[in-house]
């Protein structure tokens, strides 16, 4: 280092968007240029210029740059810095002659910088680990003040140690600092403040818009937001955002005033955080960089950064991650016929040929579709191994790509199988080489997929979130289930309704869990380590865990499920997460949660489940979903009368297709009438009816069950009595759905009754409350309406042979309010009525046993009912006076 050349100014800066790095070197070359003057080169460092100017503006020698003579400039010192676009107009002092250039920064080397008489560059985790080597070296005192600024810088650029650039000086700088009074109880209150609320609706913007991209293997977090005024803190939010999601790579666009500012974090070394900011105008190390762009739209720049990043990530993938597993395969001794039923079942275009016997699985080679459908068009009566191709390469699970683009283009192969241990564990198709070489735009579609549908999952950690929401056991419990999943080498993950309605903000203990694995073995695990019992089903690989005090969990091997005809039930295969999530009905459903360890609370969304969740839809996930199974009709209009949701055009389109190609007709009563419960359980199904009717569902169980001005009336009034009854809060169970059916069927028949009851197999109890009781009921209620004076005891004979749900469809199909009230006092009263006199009372007084006691008794409970007797003894005097 010179010394100052007499009588010219010497300026200290550093970068735009300055960090407590930049702020904290600032002041250590100020510590070496001590007439030396501070000036930002530009204005929003507002926030963390308030708080030096407010707690420490005594040690800076601060100058506004407005303020400053660029004449009279002798020496500029850049700090934490060394490009020339990213210092605003001082950088027009880097062009004089005159101007002596003194740089000291942690930055790695490109093209474009800056160059002085004197630098000082070294590849550390902050700048002022750099600095502080040379102010311990001239032995220069620091202040505690001066120590915890300087402190601060290292934290901040380092992660509090925890970036992978941080190295072994940056510990040794740190513990000089502490040594000269560094408070570290401000630097965690710093690092770690509480947010104000402003910030926290910024950070809230920030992860409404966030967007996951795997591009070319590697995945990125790409978030922007808009705003009138400067934010405080923009890069300290986008920090915070990549630790609460436990992201990989971050690349924030901020619109502030009249421009948009890139802050860029990165955890992996797949992403050069500094590279992509240089490329858009700003700079940085490979973990941590900004950008300031001017005169672009906060649309264009994040196009500009999309390109940027396509053009500049590189996959560090392995054969592993690129697989499609389970590798789908056919015997040699198979015909070509049922070798082409096999690819349409599985919808792939080619199938490894493999030759099992007792003792492993031998390879032998793989046939494709186009030979297949050759074979049969030349009605060749042939086999799998008379076509199939036996030259091709094979790689193992930790295969690079280039290896793996060298076997499939030399080779010609469609299908790539990857080997472990002379196992066949997946295969690599040449699309899923395209999609990882040549990544699609982001509007683009990627090419359809010859062995499966290739769909990149939008991935985030939502751990917080479920601490939020749920409660601890229920966390506890699906720790746990990682935990024993793990142990088992499977992959563990909750799926379905529980995650759906965690996001949407409803009550869901209903636990469905998937395993990458054997389901059942995991169940067994599990229950016998939580003394549970475990209910199997073999053939669909599933099982239910019990607990003690009756909760359950559902478990499911994740599977392939196909459809043999329309309207089938599914036969089941091992397979992936992702296969098992597409298998299911809606987009919204197929929302999964990992719950291994190191994992736990990972997000998987691989269908835009999110993204209908929060426009409202109801979505199907292939078009053939309704004709392989029609009851998912029902659940569409289910859900989408539950969550308030409408159902997609396309979606809609397919149900009125499969209601006028009449595979409805096909399924089982028993089928249809399970989905109809579902609905009529719902807290209000009166929407549902109608919509069933819109689709011309009712019609097909019968022309009679139209929803009318009638019916729907009914239907409100039910919804009334129930609601009324749920508030009374009985410890009696009853059959809500049953009171709705019954005010779907009321007008007809007791012929269209039993016909309808016979359509949905119902069983023998169930078409007795619906075919005998409800016209007994219906009966009753007409007695009453015409003697609306009855005493209480004639109102009990009315009432007293009817269950629960014929009592509350009696309340709902009175019009008058005089009748609905009786019924009620019925149900709330008199019902619990019973004479404190029994038979053996009777036989105490003499009396012989007979059917003379029943007699005695029924008038006993008349008369309590009437108010004519009150006590026991009145019941005694009554019975005495009664037989007298």
């Amino acid at each position: 280092m010179r010394d100052e050349p007499e009588e010219r100014l010497t300026i200290i800066t550093t970068h735009l968007n300055a960090d407590y790095d930049a702020m904290g070197s600032m002041l250590a070359a100020q510590k070496l240029y001590p007439e030396a003057q501070v000036v930002f080169p530009g204005s929003q460092e507002k926030n963390l210029r308030n708080f030096f100017v407010h707690s420490m503006v005594y040690l800076f020698n601060m100058v506004n740059i407005k303020e400053v003579d660029f004449d009279a400039v002798g020496r500029l010192v850049l700090v934490d810095t060394k490009t020339p676009s990213r210092i605003g107009r001082l950088s027009e002092l880097l062009d004089r002659p005159d101007v002596e250039v003194h740089i000291y920064d942690h930055h790695p080397a490109q093209p474009d910088d800056a160059h002085g008489v004197y630098e000082v560059v070294e590849l550390v985790g902050a700048t002022v680990s750099i600095m502080t080597q040379i102010i311990r070296a001239k032995e220069i005192p620091i202040s505690p003040d001066e120590a915890t600024i300087l402190c601060l810088g290292i934290y901040e650029d380092t992660g509090s140690f925890t970036f992978t650039s941080t190295t072994e000086k940056d510990f040794t700088a740190a513990g000089f600092l502490v040594a000269q009074g560094a408070d570290l109880r401000i630097i965690s209150n710093m690092i770690s403040r509480e947010i104000t609320q402003e910030q926290l609706e910024v950070l809230n913007d920030l992860f409404q818009a966030s967007a996951r991209y795997n591009i070319q293997g590697v995945e990125v977090t790409v978030s922007s937001v808009t705003s009138d005024r400067y934010i405080p803190d923009f890069a300290y939010l986008v920090h915070k955002m990549m630790k609460m999601e436990d992201l990989n790579a971050i690349f924030a666009l901020g619109r502030m005033d009249n421009k948009i500012y890139l802050v860029a974090r990165s955890r992996t070394s797949d992403v050069d955080a500094g590279a992509i900011a240089r490329s858009l105008g700003g700079g940085g190390h490979p973990y941590a960089a900004s950008a300031s762009i001017k005169e672009r739209t906060l649309a264009q720049t994040e196009q500009r950064l999309l390109e940027v990043l396509h053009a500049t990530l590189s996959s560090s993938k392995r054969a592993r991650d690129l697989m499609s597993a389970p590798a789908i395969s056919v015997e040699p001794e198979v015909s070509c016929e049922e070798a082409r039923s096999l690819l349409t079942k599985y919808s792939v275009n080619a199938l490894l040929v493999i030759e099992k016997d007792a003792a492993s699985d031998r390879l032998l080679g793989y046939i494709t579709r186009q030979i297949i459908a050759k074979a049969l068009y030349l009605k060749l009566q042939s086999k799998v191994r008379d076509y199939m191709m036996t030259e091709m390469g094979a790689v193992g699970p930790d295969a690079e790509i280039s290896e793996i683009q060298e076997k499939i283009i030399e080779n010609k192969q469609r299908v790539l199988p990857v080997v472990d241990n002379d196992r066949a564990v997946g295969v690599i198709t040449r699309t899923d080489l395209l999609n990882a070489l040549v990544q699609q735009s982001r509007s683009g579609r990627t090419v359809p997929d010859p062995y499966k549908e290739e769909i990149n999952a939008r991935t985030r950690n939502i751990r917080r979130f479920m601490d939020e929401r749920m409660p601890r056991s229920l966390m506890a419990m699906l720790v746990t289930i990682g935990e024993v999943g793990a142990n088992l080498g499977y992959g563990v993950y909750v799926v379905g309704g529980f995650v759906r309605d965690l996001f949407l903000y409803r009550p869901n203990e209903d636990i469905d869990i998937v395993i990458e694995g054997d389901g059942i073995a995991f169940a067994r695990t599990y229950a016998k380590m939580m003394g549970a019992r475990v209910h199997s089903h073999e053939k669909f690989g599933t099982a239910v865990v019990i607990f003690s005090d009756g909760f359950k969990v559902d478990v499911a091997s994740a599977r392939l499920e196909h459809y043999r005809f329309p309207a089938d039930l599914p036969s089941v295969e091992m397979s992936s997460i992702k296969l098992d999530l597409y298998r299911r009905d809606f987009t919204i459903n197929t929302l999964a949660i990992q719950l291994n360890p190191g994992k736990f609370g990972t997000l998987i969304d691989f269908f835009q489940a999110q993204k209908d969740i929060k426009e409202k839809v109801i979505r199907i996930l292939h078009n053939l979903s309704f004709v392989e199974d029609p009851t998912r009709v029902y659940r569409a209009i289910r859900f989408e009368q539950r969550f308030g949701f409408t159902i997609g055009k396309l979606t809609a389109r397919l149900i009125k297709n499969v209601v006028e190609m009449d595979f409805f007709r096909q399924l089982s009563g028993r089928r249809v009438f399970t989905e109809l419960r579902l609905i009529f359980e719902e807290e209000n199904p009166a929407p549902a009816i109608q919509r069933l009717d819109d689709y011309g569902l009712l019609e097909i169980l019968h022309t009679d069950l139209t929803p009318d001005k009638k019916r729907r009336d009914l239907f409100h009034s039910v919804k009334k009595v129930l609601s009324w009854h749920d508030l009374l809060f009985l410890e009696e169970s009853y059959l809500r759905w049953a009171v709705y059916f019954a005010a779907m069927v009321e007008g007809c028949s007791r012929h269209t009754t039993e016909a309808i009851c016979e359509k949905l197999e119902l069983a023998p109890r169930h078409r007795a409350i619906f075919n005998r009781d409800r016209f007994e009921a219906l009966d009753a209620l007409y007695r009453i309406r015409r003697d609306m004076d009855m005493e209480n005891s004639d109102l009990y004979r009315e009432l007293s042979p009817f269950k629960t749900e014929m009592i509350l469809f009696m309340m709902a199909a009175a019009k008058d309010e005089g009748i609905k009230k009786a019924i009620a006092h019925y149900y709330t009263q008199l019902r619990f009525v019973a004479p404190f006199v029994t038979g053996k009372d009777l036989k105490n007084m003499g009396l012989t046993p007979g059917p003379l006691y029943r007699e005695i008794l029924d008038a006993v409970l008349d008369a309590k009912l009437n108010g004519l007797v009150k006590t026991r003894d009145d019941e005694l005097n009554f019975v005495r006076n009664y037989v007298a």
